[in-house]
C-alpha cells in the first residue's frame, strides 16, 4: 500500500506524442524537458528521412527489451511531472530552484558557483562529477553534481532516449522525498543561458559502509545491524511512495559522522503509479541483482531492491559477495543456481534473516516488513520504527480535523 492519500491519484496516460508539461514558474524542469523535446525531434526527423530504426535488426525479444528499457523511465517521468504540479510531494520545504549561474573566484582564487566555493573534487559518475563546494552564506559544506547539459543531451542511453532523461528523473525523484535516511536535494541550479547544471546535495561527510571498519573480512554484527537498521528504513519509506531504486549497494550507502547511513544516487531509479512495479531493465550492479533480473523477464522493482540488501548484508558480515563469476554471464549463472554459503558457526539468527533475504524464488523472498521485525534486527533496540513523513502526517492531521468536525455536528 502506497505510503499517502496525497500519492493516491488517478493519473491518466497522455497521447504518445503529447509531452509533459511543467507549470507554476518551474523554470530548471521546463528548461530539461525543452531541451531533451528539442533533441527527441531531430532524432525522429534523422529517422524519417533515413527510412531506418534502431531496431531494424533486432530480433523480438531484444526489441522488447529496448521497449521495457524505454517505457519506464518515460511513464516514470510522466508520473514526477504530475506530482510536481499538483503538489504531491513528501517535504516540509521544496528544494530550492535556482535560474542563474554565476562562474566566479573567491578572494584566494577558488572557483565558485554562485554562492558557493569550490573545495575538491570527492568522485565522478556516468554523466558527471561530484565536487564538495562550501556555502559563503551558511559555512556549510555540501556535494554538488555538476553536469553539461550538451554532454546530456548527446549521450545516448537507450534508441530514443539521451541521459538527460536519467538526469531529470533523479532530480525528480529527490525533489519528491524526504527521509533522515536518504540523502537530501538542496537546491538545482539551471540557467537557460549555460551549458551548466548543477544538483546541490547535503554532504555527507563519513566514509563508505566498508571502509576502515570493523573487523578484517567484515564489519561485525553490531554495526552491520546499525547500518542494516538504516537501510531498511530509508528503503521502506522509497517502497511505501513506490520508488524502486535499482542500486542499493554499498557504495551507494553514505555514512555520517554520527554513523548513520544515507541511501544515495538515484540515477536508475523508477517511480510507479502504484503497486504495479513490473520492470525488466536490469538494475544497476551485476553481482546484486536478483536471480529473476537475470532472465531477461519482468520482475518486480521493489523484490529486486530487497535481495540487493540482502547482497549488502552478506557483505557486511563476511566481506566478499555471495555471487561472483570471471564474466558477467558467469556472475548471472552463479546467482541463479548456485546455493549461498555460510559459515557453520554464523549466528542462527543471523543466517535465517541472510537466508530470507536472499531467497532464490522472489514470491517466497523475506520482505523488508518482515526483516524490521526480525529478532536479529531488533537486537536490544526493538522493531526498525516507522518513520512518520510529511505527507503522512498531513493526511492524518486532515482526518483528524475531519473527525473533530463529525464529533461537533
Amino acid at each position: 500500500m502506497g505510503c499517502c492519500g496525497c500519492f493516491g491519484f488517478s493519473f491518466a496516460k497522455k497521447h504518445k506524442n503529447q509531452r509533459p508539461r511543467v507549470q507554476g514558474g518551474n523554470y530548471v524542469l521546463q528548461g530539461l524537458l525543452n531541451e531533451e523535446v528539442e533533441e527527441d525531434e531531430e532524432e525522429e526527423e534523422e529517422e524519417e528521412e533515413d527510412h531506418h530504426s534502431y531496431t531494424d535488426n533486432m530480433t523480438d525479444t531484444e526489441k522488447g527489451d529496448h521497449e521495457e528499457l524505454r517505457n519506464p523511465a518515460k511513464t516514470s517521468q510522466e508520473i514526477l511531472i504530475y506530482r510536481t504540479e499538483n503538489g504531491l510531494i513528501c517535504r516540509e520545504f521544496p528544494v530550492k530552484e535556482t535560474h542563474k549561474v554565476i562562474r566566479s573566484e573567491d578572494e584566494n582564487g577558488n572557483k565558485m558557483v554562485n554562492e558557493y566555493v569550490r573545495e575538491c573534487k570527492i568522485g565522478a559518475g556516468s554523466y558527471g562529477k561530484v565536487v564538495l563546494y562550501r556555502s559563503q552564506i551558511d559555512g556549510k559544506h555540501y556535494a554538488i553534481k555538476a553536469f553539461h547539459k550538451s554532454h546530456l543531451l548527446k549521450l545516448r542511453v537507450a534508441p530514443s532516449e539521451t541521459a538527460m532523461t536519467d538526469v531529470l528523473r533523479e532530480v525528480l525523484i529527490m525533489k519528491m522525498l524526504n527521509h533522515p535516511n536518504i540523502v537530501n536535494l538542496v537546491e538545482v541550479i539551471d540557467d537557460p543561458n549555460t551549458d551548466h547544471f548543477y544538483m546541490v546535495l547535503e554532504y555527507v561527510e563519513g566514509k563508505w559502509v566498508f571502509e576502515g571498519a570493523g573487523p578484517p573480512g567484515g564489519l561485525g554484527e553490531n554495526l552491520a545491524r546499525r547500518y542494516l537498521r538504516d537501510i531498511v528504513s530509508g528503503l521502506i519509506y522509497l517502497h511505501s511512495h513506490n520508488v524502486v531504486h535499482g542500486d542499493i549497494k554499498p557504495d551507494n550507502l553514505l555514512v555520517t559522522g554520527n554513523g548513520n547511513v544515507k541511501i544515495a544516487d538515484f540515477s536508475v531509479s523508477q517511480v510507479f503509479e502504484d503497486e504495479n512495479d513490473k520492470l525488466r531493465r536490469s538494475p544497476g550492479t551485476p553481482v546484486f541483482t536478483a536471480p529473476e533480473c537475470c532472465l531477461g523477464k519482468n520482475y518486480h522493482g521493489k523484490t529486486a531492491d530487497t535481495w540487493a540488501v540482502g547482497v549488502t548484508l552478506y557483505c557486511m558480515i563476511l566481506g566478499q559477495y555471495p555471487f561472483l563469476g570471471d564474466t558477467l554471464q558467469d556472475t548471472y549463472d552463479k546467482i541463479l543456481n548456485n546455493t549461498i554459503f555460510l559459515p557453520d558457526d554464523m549466528n542462527p539468527m543471523l543466517k535465517n534473516l541472510i537466508e530470507g533475504l536472499l531467497c532464490k524464488d522472489p514470491m517466497e523472498r523475506m520482505s523488508l516488513e518482515t526483516v524490521a521485525e526480525h529478532s536479529w534486527v531488533m537486537g536490544d533496540e526493538g522493531r526498525v520504527p516507522e518513520y512518520v513523513c510529511w505527507c503522512k502526517r498531513n493526511k492524518l492531521q486532515r482526518e483528524e480535523e475531519r473527525e473533530i468536525i463529525s464529533n461537533t455536528n
